[in-house]
């Protein structure tokens, strides 16, 4: 049980690096798989590196052994995952234009740019507003 503690705390603190119309908080994706392969990651990949990469293809490893509902699940809390990092990496390219139109010398700051970005309350196009949204900054 501590193990499922653990990949509940490290996979969405791994993940948090910086697309679809919708994406998962990497906390839901990570109780996702906590549920659903708790016991699964305890009885096959224990010792694993808890990485996302590792944990992913363990559970892949050993798919003919696990439950009907991690495998069902897992590959979705995964993609779920990739898709907010996605978004995440895709906020500063889509922004950009946004960025220095509103935000001027900010800019270089990636953390004040954000900053301005979110506090900007005119000026922002959709397509940026939709890609924070997506990335979960709002």
């Amino acid at each position: 049980m501590k193990f499922v503690r653990l990949v509940l705390w490290v996979v969405p603190m791994l993940a948090w690096s910086s697309v679809s119309a919708e994406t998962v908080k990497f906390e839901d994706a990570a109780a996702m798989l906590g549920t659903s392969c708790a016991k699964d990651i305890d009885a096959s990949c224990r010792g694993v590196n808890l990485d996302s990469i590792r944990l992913k293809d363990c559970l892949a490893r050993n798919e003919d052994t696990m439950s009907a509902q991690c495998k069902a699940d897992y590959p979705r809390a995964f993609d779920a995952i990739q898709k907010r990092i996605a978004a995440r990496a895709a906020v500063r390219k889509i922004c950009d234009r946004d960025l220095v139109k509103l935000c001027g010398a900010v800019q270089k700051d990636a953390a004040k740019a954000l900053d301005c970005i979110l506090g900007a309350t005119r000026g922002v196009s959709a397509r940026c507003n939709q890609t924070i949204t997506e990335a979960g900054y709002r």
